[in-house]
């Protein structure tokens, strides 16, 4: 979060999608940050849109979905754009909904399997190629 290194972000931009990598470290203060959210609550805007993450290796997918979800208003979804429709379906759900309905929602399921599938490493062209069938 550097300003130098933000200043490198093409403008005008929506989101900012963070990739790094799990360590211990990073564990302990998932962990630590967990407890006290339980313990003390958290007060999240309405208008903000967060889903839990409940499918491994889904972090691409649900961090383009909350980029997009989030952002709605920007956006020019196709008529039968599958993630118009499951930002539709979703957008009075829970958090801990919102990932249950993620579960069993075949079109985003799908177009996220074959792109693991493929194994693809190159993680912007995963986000590409799921944001453009998506939208």
């Amino acid at each position: 979060m550097e300003p130098e290194l933000l200043s490198m972000v093409p403008r005008p931009v929506c989101a900012v999608l963070l990739l790094f990598p799990i360590t211990e470290k990073y564990e302990t203060f998932r962990t630590e940050e967990e407890e006290r959210i339980k313990a003390k609550g958290q007060d999240v805007k309405s208008s903000v849109y967060f889903m839990k993450q409940t499918i491994n290796n889904a972090c691409g997918t649900i961090g383009l979905i909350h980029a997009i979800a989030n952002n709605r208003d920007k956006m020019n979804f196709e008529t039968n754009s599958s993630l118009k429709k499951f930002l539709e379906d979703s957008l009075s759900m829970t958090p801990e909904e919102r990932a249950k309905y993620l579960e069993t929602y075949e079109a985003i399921r799908v177009t996220h399997e074959s792109s693991a599938h493929e194994g693809q490493t190159e993680v912007s062209m995963f986000l590409k190629s799921l944001c453009l069938y998506l939208l």
